[in-house]
């Protein structure tokens, strides 16, 4: 048993990518979270992608990489000639990356355009923080769905900074309903939105939701051996699923306008 950085824990053995598409160039996986994309230098047993891809076709080529905590699809190349190809799409920006995020707060614009530079945080290590100064980072954002606490996005960044999407949200008011980095949690509960919840008798509440919801849904490229434009798709993980059902269950969205009372909204 390992816990990951924001003390989950899990099982080594458990963690395996799903592979969703497996050609004579690429492969298309779908990540866990708590799975790392390369493996760590300092724990080489820490569970990762490249390794696992490693001992199923013998070589692999890394093309981008998921945080350890976020979920979703990502792309590996089989041989040097297709690895090339990729790379130059995503330093070109003609990759399209779509992903889902669960932040707090309602998020009053449907669309907004998020133009921050980034740049790496030197009182934090290995964190991201905006500045004048920093890299040209822009993400695209669209309400999917509101809640009472908490909005469902659908996030297209454009450049592929480290941490953009979460510091981008954060930056503009709307962290990731988890994130202990950018935000103020580090978990979620039921408790939170649920009136007279009660845990039974020398029990301790599990939260829904201990990493941060971020979820690489969708990937679109051109292919490096077709030259023909392709989409690939993640589902949502479970623990991202079961947080949006309890929100539209006990965290319905209810505007001003269509209330008698402000204590109609709480």
């Amino acid at each position: 048993m390992r816990r990951n950085r924001l003390g989950t824990t899990f099982t080594l053995n458990s963690m395996k990518p799903e592979i969703l598409h497996d050609d004579e160039s690429i492969v298309i996986v779908s990540k866990p979270a708590g799975m790392l994309t390369i493996p760590d230098r300092f724990d080489k047993d820490f569970p990762n992608v490249r390794t696992y891809l490693l001992s199923v076709y013998g070589a692999i080529f890394t093309v981008h990489r998921l945080d350890r905590d976020t979920s979703g699809v990502i792309i590996f190349a089989k041989n040097a000639e297709a690895h090339k190809h990729l790379s130059m799409q995503f330093e070109h920006q003609t990759v399209e990356k779509t992903y889902t995020a669960i932040v707090r707060g309602i998020v009053s614009k449907d669309d907004q355009e998020i133009d921050i530079p980034l740049i790496a945080d030197t009182r934090k290590k290995g964190l991201m923080r905006p500045s004048a100064r920093g890299k040209e980072s822009f993400t695209s954002v669209h309400v999917v769905k509101r809640f009472r606490i908490a909005s469902l996005l659908e996030c297209k960044p454009k450049t592929g900074r480290l941490h953009q999407i979460r510091v981008h949200l954060s930056a503009i008011g709307y962290p990731l309903l988890v994130d202990p980095d950018y935000g103020s949690s580090s978990e979620f509960k039921l408790s939170t939105i649920k009136r007279k919840y009660n845990v039974g008798k020398d029990q301790e509440e599990r939260p829904l939701l201990s990493r941060t919801p971020l979820h690489s849904s969708s990937i679109s490229f051109i292919h490096p051996m077709s030259e023909v434009k392709v989409i690939f798709n993640a589902e949502l993980p479970k623990d991202m699923t079961a947080t949006i059902n309890v929100l539209n269950k006990y965290a319905p969205y209810k505007s001003f306008d269509s209330l008698s009372s402000y204590d109609e909204w709480l």
